[in-house]
């Protein structure tokens, strides 16, 4: 019974780079800036997603279904839900840029007349917020994509 080299992750010809990429990662996801982004980012969401009873537009029921979606995919993508690796779940943030592009233009978007001062004021300020810190976790995890001038990898 002929047994097949088993292959460990060890021997993989990439295994330098990958390691340095991880560990520059940690070290960008333990910066107090990178944390704070992330805090805030969570705070917007939970914020975008409750802010039809907080600003009293939860009559336009589109809006606030709307507002309610968003808010929580924002809040569970800039807060690393979908990925326990930093530059993971950080890569990301551009999804969050496209939610946050949404959240201005919805009052004028969703379904019935929604677009009251309120609701454009409210939308257009979470909705810079959002974008502001979703392009922060962006640099961010580009910070972790740019390569390091290592010269130990064959591919360049």
């Amino acid at each position: 019974m002929a047994t097949q080299p088993r292959s460990d992750m060890e021997t993989h010809p990439d295994i330098l780079a990958m390691r340095n990429r991880h560990e520059k990662a940690e070290r960008v996801a333990t910066t107090p800036r990178a944390q704070a982004v992330e805090a805030m980012a969570l705070i917007t969401g939970l914020y975008l997603a409750a802010s039809p009873w907080i600003a009293g537009f939860n009559d336009f029921s589109t809006l606030a279904v709307n507002n309610l979606i968003v808010g929580i995919a924002y809040a569970v993508i800039m807060s690393g839900g979908f990925g326990r690796a930093y530059e993971r779940s950080h890569s990301m943030a551009w999804a969050a840029c496209a939610l946050s592009v949404w959240t201005i233009f919805a009052p004028w978007v969703v379904a019935g007349d929604v677009s009251t001062t309120r609701t454009i004021v409210n939308n257009i300020v979470v909705g810079v917020i959002a974008l502001m810190l979703a392009l922060m976790a962006a640099a961010a995890a580009r910070l972790v994509d740019e390569p390091s001038g290592d010269r130990s990898s064959p591919h360049r």
